[in-house]
């Protein structure tokens, strides 16, 4: 997997633990994204709940329409910071968050026919209403892990099909769907074909679709062309506009975490305990579950030295994984885990007081770094009134 990021970088230069992004990884990224925009004339969102650092914003703006938000405070930050389109959509709206999101959004998507009905008039009584539309559930799974399915049985998200059944469109422009969490262009084609069977006579009705996010497009080793082929069909089949909202895509491989080893113990082998969490700076890690790996470190074994790395709060199971090293861990090392841009900043939380990771830029110019934020007390005790 391509690594280009930080390869200059003194991980002794920033505090720890520190979330460090790498702009140029990131205009890599959104290169490979404008190439799809100008191949399929469709248009890409930066999904905020994947990625949402506003130092990086007028970056991504060059490249990127505008931005997706499913709250209040995202689509809020999308219309002040980014300054481009906003397309929100949420499982359900109450009065005062729609008002949000009608004074910031272009597009607005509503995920029930309850919800469309019960605030048209909200809507129509905007003076600058947006478009409108549906989000659907083609009732097809992708996503082996339950949690990350909008697909799997029971889901609230989306309405299948047969729910359309004598429901009006009037005032309904798109439809939204959003099924895929870390997949190649192969899961969208056969999701595609599915939802294309089920909705085709709805399709020729409307005038946009919204692919949602969930796809790897700038990973090694996706089928762009497929993808491609995929948006063309829609486009030219149903005179459509092609929208994908991603997050990962823009932020996937861009960046680390630095952090530093405080102690080193023994209980059934050794345990490197270090100065972030699992818990509360990487949560991904235990809902997911996966492996992140670390700079110049290896599977369990494959090196001389094998450690547990824990993390700093007091949860039992914040663990990050086991791995080798070639030499010894001693407090004071420095650590870098991998591939910590996306879903990580935006999930951050201080559970037992942990302070949250300060956020470094690494900028192309000059190889050289900016510190963006560093937290303190007053973000933990701030949040609890």
């Amino acid at each position: 997997m391509e690594r280009s990021y930080l390869v200059d970088f003194a991980v002794q230069q920033v505090p720890s633990p520190c979330f460090v992004v790498d702009e140029g990884a990131i205009e890599r990224n959104l290169q490979i994204l404008a190439e799809v925009q100008v191949r399929t004339d469709c248009q890409i969102l930066l999904a905020l709940k994947g990625f949402a650092m506003p130092r990086v914003f007028p970056l991504i703006r060059k490249y990127l329409a505008g931005v997706c938000a499913s709250s209040p405070d995202e689509a809020r930050l999308g219309k002040e910071e980014f300054q481009g389109e906003v397309h929100s959509h949420a499982p359900a709206f109450s009065k005062d968050d729609l008002d949000v999101h009608l004074r910031c959004c272009d597009h607005l998507v509503f995920n029930s026919f309850q919800q469309w009905k019960r605030f048209q008039p909200q809507v129509k009584a905007c003076s600058k209403p947006p478009l409108c539309g549906l989000r659907v559930n083609p009732c097809h799974s992708e996503t082996e892990v339950a949690l990350y399915d909008p697909c799997r049985p029971g889901s609230r998200l989306g309405i299948p099909r047969e729910q359309f059944a004598g429901q009006s469109l009037q005032g309904i422009s798109g439809l939204h769907l959003h099924t895929l969490c870390e997949k190649g262009a192969d899961a969208l084609a056969r999701t595609a074909e599915v939802f294309e069977k089920q909705f085709q006579e709805i399709l020729l009705r409307m005038s946009w679709l919204n692919f949602g996010g969930g796809h790897l497009i700038t990973a090694p080793g996706y089928d762009v062309d497929l993808l491609c082929e995929i948006i063309d069909h829609f486009r030219t089949s149903y005179d459509l506009t092609i929208y994908l909202e991603p997050g990962e895509a823009i932020a996937i491989n861009t960046g680390a975490l630095v952090t530093t080893v405080l102690d080193v113990i023994d209980n059934a082998g050794p345990i490197a305990i270090l100065d972030t969490s699992v818990a509360c700076h990487m949560p991904d890690v235990l809902e997911m579950p996966y492996r992140p790996e670390i700079r110049n470190a290896a599977l369990p074994g494959k090196l001389p030295y094998t450690y547990s790395l824990g993390g700093i709060s007091c949860l039992a199971g914040d663990m990050l994984g086991t791995y080798s090293f070639a030499q010894p861990l001693q407090p004071g090392d420095r650590l870098l885990v991998e591939d910590m841009s996306h879903y990580t900043m935006v999930k951050t939380n201080t559970f037992n007081g942990v302070r949250l990771p300060s956020i470094a830029l690494y900028t192309k110019q000059g190889h050289d770094f900016e510190i963006v934020c560093q937290f303190g007390y007053e973000d933990y005790r701030s949040r609890l009134g």
